[in-house]
């Protein structure tokens, strides 16, 4: 052997106690010297005893000495490796202004928001809190066949939900007159003209690059034929306004597309309209008057991002600065408003708030929090690449903002009720915070008979009950008889025990824990009923939020992650 073991042992010792400030296990400096010199794994049990020597020498040592003897031995360890630090948040914006930025975030009232929606106001709420400025909730309601009354209400509690900074709401429904000034004013600049053609006769034309005959319309024709379109005179789909734009562009739909359509029904619910402005040119008529510096969208606006920039240069107006991310996949989750609706009324999901759904309800309801939603989509981004949302980020955003908070509690599922022969009656106090020593104690007292989930005794010959004390195991065919086997924890870990929840009979609360995969039924400490709508770890099992408390029917709990 080429090398001296205690001299290594010394070294390396030196640097884990100096490095974390403690005394290293065994383990960590003999795997050291086992990595690098495997010719030294055949005297593993000699070179034990030597190590042991080493550890209780540095543990004698103050964390200066530690260090003045590394410095002397091995100087090189003591020098600190730059670790590249990834920047956090997005990157900077140009052309922010001394006001800051004015953005906005867009949704419809075809329902409540869900976790793709979260993404667009995240982003662009990231930069309104970053430089200052305004951030507009425009409802974009124009279209009434995707509008609902109750949708409002949904849409406004989400946005409440989300936190969103600096925020004012804005709906297009009432903007209908300042569209139809523009409308006429751009009829007027020969920009836009009304068109007659019916649809399949339009489209031929179209992909042919040939214009149709409406084109050649004079300023005052078109005047008159968007006024009467105003005055109702046309019923849906006799009569549309196009915008002019070049008839022989590359792709077909940048020719001509509509800028106003007729809707028959059903009837809004916040305005008295027939005539309704398309996406395209609303879009670009707020984003105008409102003041928008920047806008950050998905990529599949890219398309709608030339189109509107036809209508910036008819009304010779600057065009914000425009960012669109990539496609985010979220796996198996229903996004679909229709498909979502469908299965409601069918009875496959009890609400918007069902937690097999994407919606931020259902997030909610799990006990997700919005900082933690927040936090994962800043960390997503806005590239172009298209991304696969990760779940178990998400998770481990929000237990990051639970997990110093959450009141820690024993849940026993599919429950036994055990009898443990020669167990003295004692109490368990338990901390409600392992980390929190003012969160104070819980008590459960045990008085001879407990309950144990049936799957923590399978199989097994003792059990350490968390807190309590050890039992034996004797099994009469599938029946388990207990018996007490002293307190000592460390005779549990000897004999490779299982560590498991109980609850003492007399203090159990029947509760079901709703799981994606299915409920769990059990009982849990009467502590929870204290808990309602916070988030909760039940031990071993994971996160969840307490959803409703009942002191007869017990808990109803929502689980969030592990």
């Amino acid at each position: 052997m080429d090398i001296d073991p205690r001299n290594f042992f010394f070294i390396h010792a030196l640097k884990n106690a100096v490095q974390h400030n403690n005394v290293p296990k065994a383990g960590t400096v003999l795997g050291a010297l086992m990595g690098k010199h495997p010719e030294c794994r055949s005297k593993a049990k000699e070179l034990s005893l030597v190590l042991q020597e080493v550890l209780t020498e540095v543990a004698a040592l103050s964390l200066d000495e530690r260090k003045s003897k590394l410095m002397e031995l091995a100087p090189e360890l003591l020098e600190k490796k730059e670790k590249k630090v990834r920047e956090s948040g997005l990157k900077p914006l140009k052309n922010v202004g001394e006001n800051g930025v004015v953005m906005r975030f867009a949704p419809n009232p075809s329902g409540p928001l869900h976790l793709g929606h979260s993404r667009a106001a995240y982003l662009n709420d990231y930069y309104v809190h970053k430089y200052g400025g305004r951030y507009v909730i425009r409802i974009e309601d124009t279209d009434p066949r995707r509008v609902e009354p109750e949708n409002y209400e949904l849409l406004l509690e989400d946005i409440e939900w989300l936190g969103l900074t600096n925020t004012e709401i804005c709906y297009q429904s009432d903007r209908l007159d300042i569209y139809y000034k523009h409308a006429r004013e751009l009829i007027t600049r020969g920009g836009a003209y009304v068109c007659m053609c019916d649809a399949e006769e339009f489209r031929e034309l179209k992909n042919s690059k040939k214009p149709c005959p409406c084109r050649s319309n004079t300023v005052e024709e078109n005047l008159s034929l968007w006024n009467r379109m105003l005055a109702c005179e046309f019923c849906e789909g006799m009569i549309t306004v196009r915008l002019k734009t070049d008839i022989e562009h590359p792709d077909p739909a940048m020719r001509d597309f509509s800028i106003f359509r007729i809707v028959d029904a059903p009837p809004h619910p916040r305005c008295d309209a027939r005539v309704y402005p398309l996406m395209n040119f609303s879009v670009v008529v707020d984003d105008h008057l409102l003041g928008m510096t920047h806008v950050i969208r998905g990529k599949d606006h890219i398309a709608n991002t030339k189109r509107q920039q036809y209508i910036y240069d008819y009304f010779g107006w600057k065009t914000p600065l425009y960012f669109h991310y990539g496609k985010m996949s979220i796996g198996d989750v229903i996004l679909s408003t229709s498909a979502i609706k469908e299965g409601i009324a069918t009875g496959e999901y009890t609400g918007w708030d069902d937690i097999h759904l994407g919606t931020l309800k259902a997030i909610a309801r799990r006990g997700i929090k919005a900082e933690a939603v927040r936090n994962a989509m800043i960390d997503i981004g806005i590239g172009q690449t298209d991304i696969s949302f990760s779940w178990q980020n998400l998770f481990a955003k929000n237990k990051e903002i639970v997990d110093p908070v959450a009141n820690r509690y024993f849940f026993v599922p599919d429950p036994v009720r055990c009898d443990v022969k020669d167990a003295p009656e004692q109490t368990a106090r338990i901390p409600f915070h392992p980390n929190d020593e003012l969160r104070g104690l819980r008590e459960l007292i045990f008085k001879g008979v407990l309950f144990v989930s049936k799957d923590d005794l399978a199989g097994a010959s003792m059990v350490r009950f968390k807190d309590l004390f050890n039992a034996s195991i004797e099994w009469d065919g599938d029946i388990p008889h207990l018996t007490y086997a002293g307190d000592s924890l460390e005779k549990a870990r000897t004999a490779k025990a299982h560590i498991v929840q109980w609850l003492p009979e007399g203090a159990a609360v029947p509760c079901v824990l709703h799981k994606p995969d299915g409920d769990l039924t059990g009982l849990c400490e009467p502590g929870v009923l204290n808990e309602y709508d916070s988030v909760v770890q039940f031990e071993r099992i994971g996160f969840a939020r307490i959803d409703s408390v009942d002191d007869k029917r017990g808990v109803e709990a929502f689980f969030a992650h592990r």
